[in-house]
């Protein structure tokens, strides 16, 4: 049986699983535990990406009105990173599905 821990993500502002085995190698019990604790940090992915979505919201009307090239470009990144955050938070929050589906196989 392998060990298993969610550590804190800072970027996506959630706690990640982190498996040291197969996902077949963990007896049902601890597959059943990770699947409860990860419903309950999964839960919180909604209000996250729409936490993200007000921030990209913000910058892009502080760039609507930017005159400064400098600052239009940076923030377009800082947008680019918070879209990229929001996708990363939309696949892991399908991860669950994969996992149901595996212990059903």
């Amino acid at each position: 049986m392998g060990a298993y821990r969610f550590e804190w993500n800072e970027r996506l502002r959630i706690r990640l699983p982190v498996l040291e085995a197969e996902w077949e190698q963990y007896e049902p019990s601890a597959q059943q535990a990770i699947v409860e604790q990860w419903e309950l940090i999964r839960g919180t992915i909604p209000d996250r990406v729409m936490e993200y979505e007000r921030l990209i919201n913000a910058m892009q009307a502080q760039l609507f009105d930017e005159d400064s090239f400098e600052q239009s470009c940076i923030l377009n990144y800082n947008i680019a990173d918070y879209a990229s955050r929001i996708n990363d938070l939309h696949i892991w929050y399908r991860i669950d599905q994969q996992l149901e589906s595996r212990r059903h196989s």
